[in-house]
């Protein structure tokens, strides 16, 4: 199988320090910056209000923790803006499935009856969610670790003694066989 990157020969090019070398650097730099970006994908309107349902099911919050709880819960991939969260407070206040109080200067929510119910019928909570295909928190396990493998190897790349680049294009290369191994699977 040929793992060579366009412009490249051979498995990641030609040596260390040509340039053919620096293409597949440049490829993992790109990649990496892709999956950073995925890493901090933004979830739909529905998701955040399935999320805020789970989290006052647990206790009455105000809206700051409502958006640091999220994304604790998520493993940093999620952090829905203010912009998000505070319209969806409004609207569950509007259906009448939660209340708010103030209290020091914050609004604080709680679930009303019809609001547990509500919460309860939703299922579980969108980082808990492990469907295929998702693209919720619950897949950002993958993005997560390609990003941290990403930045490893560059940090290879960058400090690595030549011996060290050719182990880590390696384990690269294993790596990726493994990974289509796992799609080969029945």
């Amino acid at each position: 199988m040929n793992t060579s990157f366009p412009g490249t020969s051979g498995p990641f090019g030609a040596g260390v320090g040509g340039a053919t070398a620096e293409n597949m650097w440049q490829a993992f730099e790109q990649l990496r910056s892709t999956f950073e970006k995925r890493v901090n994908t933004r979830m739909g309107r529905g998701d955040v209000r399935a999320a805020v349902l789970a989290l006052l099911a647990e206790k009455p919050m105000h809206g700051y923790q409502i958006i640091r709880e999220i994304e604790e819960r998520s493993g940093g991939s999620w952090k829905p803006s203010a912009g998000s969260v505070y319209p969806t407070l409004q609207l569950l206040a509007d259906e009448g499935l939660i209340v708010s109080e103030e209290s020091n200067g914050r609004k604080t929510y709680a679930l009303t009856d019809s609001g547990r119910a509500e919460a309860e019928a939703a299922g579980p909570a969108p980082w808990e969610s492990t469907g295929a295909g998702s693209d919720g928190p619950g897949v950002g396990a993958l993005p997560k670790a390609a990003f941290e493998l990403a930045q490893a190897a560059a940090q290879v790349r960058r400090t690595g003694t030549p011996e060290q680049v050719d182990q880590a294009a390696t384990v690269l290369d294993d790596a990726r066989r493994k990974l289509y191994a796992i799609l080969a699977q029945d």
